[in-house]
């Protein structure tokens, strides 16, 4: 079996009986290693003993006495906010109940504090574990679509996606311009940049590539990327949720039984409103959407009863940057499901 996503920091965390990824000591102390945090040569003494003491016991209880014992302000600010997360980890236990914790919260009308980037990295292991075994690039690759932000070029209606911090980066280190501009160009062009399109040819290059999300996915309907999308998003409802659906591509919403939607994240959201409330949506933003979905529950029981058995459209759109960042957390709390989970 081959590894893939060693920068998630799923070896570093144990599985339990139920299959959730319980916090361990050397996973904590990873954070502490990061250059936010790890001593410099400008360092004080007090910083510098936090950082021993917390690298021999990353689960100490840290007061707030030891952290204003520090002369430089962004040091302390930096350690305050990964502390945070790390206390939020400690509580819980495990990654998937940290996590699922935020958004129980945030349903409830407690909004939660963690930067976003803890919150793309715990999703980034939890589907590092899900995934874990699987054979399929294209899963893979579309997965990152969970946790990292993609750049949209559609180009004669093939929907391609880039990495947003990897076109960043190839647009900011010069010779190459506007990636973006280049993928509409030409994709031989992006292969002279080493930023390959996705296809049945270069997929087996995602192993050794995994880390570097320098892949482009074809997203366009029918193709292998879009279906890879909704067995990943399939198998995370089943292990948040326990309950199985089958997700499948669609290309237009023409159902009237149309009861329940869930956009994958805010453009969507917006967009899917409008047209259910019968609002008149603009092309405008009607381009934005990239992909819709029919999502169905294998027992119907599971659901509220004024739509048990009805279908549930999903919604996939880019803002006006044309950039996709999709929520995995509104499968979580949208769903019309019978009783809290």
């Amino acid at each position: 079996m081959t590894d893939f996503w060693i920068s998630s920091g799923y070896h570093l965390l144990q599985r339990t009986a139920d299959n959730q990824l319980a916090i361990t000591d050397d996973y904590l102390r990873a954070y502490f290693q990061r250059p936010e945090l790890a001593p410099v040569d400008e360092s004080c003494e007090a910083e510098r003993a936090l950082h021993a003491a917390l690298m021999d016991n990353p689960r100490l209880d840290v007061k707030k006495a030891a952290l204003l014992r520090f002369k430089d302000d962004d040091a302390r600010e930096n350690y305050e906010v990964v502390l945070d997360f790390r206390n939020h980890l400690l509580a819980h236990g495990t990654v998937e109940a940290a996590y699922a914790a935020l958004f129980k919260q945030q349903k409830h009308g407690t909004p939660f504090r963690l930067a976003p980037i803890f919150i793309d990295q715990m999703v980034h292991v939890i589907l590092r574990s899900l995934l874990d075994g699987t054979e399929d690039p294209f899963r893979l690759r579309a997965a990152e679509l969970l946790f990292r932000s993609q750049k949209v070029t559609i180009q004669e209606g093939n929907i391609m996606l880039a990495d947003e911090e990897v076109v960043d980066l190839f647009a900011s280190t010069g010779g190459f311009g506007d990636l973006g501009r280049l993928i509409v160009d030409a994709q031989t062009e992006l292969r002279q940049i080493d930023l390959d399109v996705m296809d049945e040819r270069t997929a087996p290059a995602y192993w050794e590539r995994a880390d570097s999300f320098d892949l482009v996915l074809d997203l366009t309907f029918a193709r292998p990327g879009l279906d890879a999308l909704c067995r990943v998003l399939e198998i995370w409802v089943g292990h948040f949720l326990g309950m199985a659906v089958a997700i499948s591509p669609v290309q237009s919403i023409s159902d009237e039984r149309w009861s329940w939607h869930v956009g994958l994240d805010s453009i969507s959201t917006a967009i899917l409103n409008d047209l259910y409330e019968g609002q008149e949506v603009g092309e405008d933003r009607l381009v934005r959407v990239l992909s819709l979905f029919r999502l169905e529950f294998r027992d119907a029981n599971v659901m509220l009863p004024h739509v048990a058995g009805k279908p549930v459209y999903l919604g996939l759109a880019m803002d006006e940057d044309q950039v996709l960042r999709l929520k995995p957390q509104n499968l979580l709390v949208n769903l019309p499901l019978a009783e809290t989970v």
